[in-house]
């Protein structure tokens, strides 16, 4: 019977020295609480915990990736959307965050869940489209101002997808075909206006060099008169047709019958 207890107690006491050993990765620390106060962080390699008298509870380093899950909201111009993001954070103090907060993790999807809506919510629809740099950096900035007495830093925030119902769909494509429709509008305003402008130029200098617009007018013959066209072309000179002007003006004036004549 002694023996038995002995070996009773010899196993237990060899159990106990083994449970005081923890090996902790490089990645975690261990919050130490001695008689329920805390003690001290420990950690990453071999640590002693004592037990009974002694508590542990592991953090993990790493930088953890919550999906913060889809979102209603009504953004500032009264569109409804759906919106789902993704927060990366990671503990930096393990002392504050198992003090400070019951549960880290829950507390940070929660505040990443409410503060997507709240800021969002202060944007038009355009913005959460086009500038999602800007408002990735609002959503880091206020979360890690919130989370810091935690011992969390908040290292970046992605918004992920902004889904629309499907009328609002169809009026987006609607606005993007009327934009397209009106720049394409405009493009051609512009290259009548710049090609108006040439066209004044290039009648400027023919009608400094006179020799150039029948240099001008012989190349129009050239590319007019090719292998494959059936036009039959018969050249005149732009003179001719000036004099031939002037005569037909100078014959209409002569037959007037209030136009008299002095013959010598």
């Amino acid at each position: 019977m002694i023996t038995y207890s002995l070996a009773t107690i010899i196993v237990l006491v060899v159990v106990l020295i083994v449970s005081m050993f923890k090996i902790l990765r490089e990645y975690e620390r261990a919050v130490v609480f001695f008689l329920g106060r805390f003690y001290e962080v420990k950690g990453p390699g071999l640590i002693i915990i004592v037990p009974i008298i002694q508590q542990m509870v592991r953090v993990d380093l790493r930088t953890i990736v919550l999906d913060v899950p889809t979102q209603d909201l009504i953004t500032r111009d009264n569109v409804s959307v759906r919106v789902n993001a993704v927060v990366y954070f990671r503990v930096v103090d393990p002392k504050m965050a198992i003090n400070n907060v019951e549960n880290y993790l829950e507390a940070t999807s929660q505040l990443s869940q409410t503060t997507l809506r709240s800021v969002l919510g202060q944007h038009e629809l355009d913005e959460l489209l086009s500038a999602r740099e800007e408002l990735n950096k609002d959503l880091q900035l206020i979360l890690d101002q919130h989370t810091d007495n935690w011992g969390i830093k908040i290292a970046n925030v992605e918004i992920k997808h902004v889904d629309l119902d499907e009328s609002m769909v169809r009026a987006l494509a609607r606005q993007a075909e009327a934009e397209r429709a009106r720049r394409a509008k405009v493009i051609h305003a512009v290259g009548e206006l710049e090609a108006s402008k040439k066209l004044k130029d290039a009648a400027m200098v023919l009608n400094e060099a006179p020799n150039a617009v029948q240099l001008r007018y012989m190349q129009t013959l050239t590319e007019i008169s090719n292998d494959r066209t059936t036009t039959i072309l018969f050249p005149m000179p732009i003179d001719l047709v000036d004099k031939v002007g002037g005569f037909m003006k100078a014959s209409s004036v002569s037959t007037d019958p209030e136009h008299k004549i002095d013959y010598p």
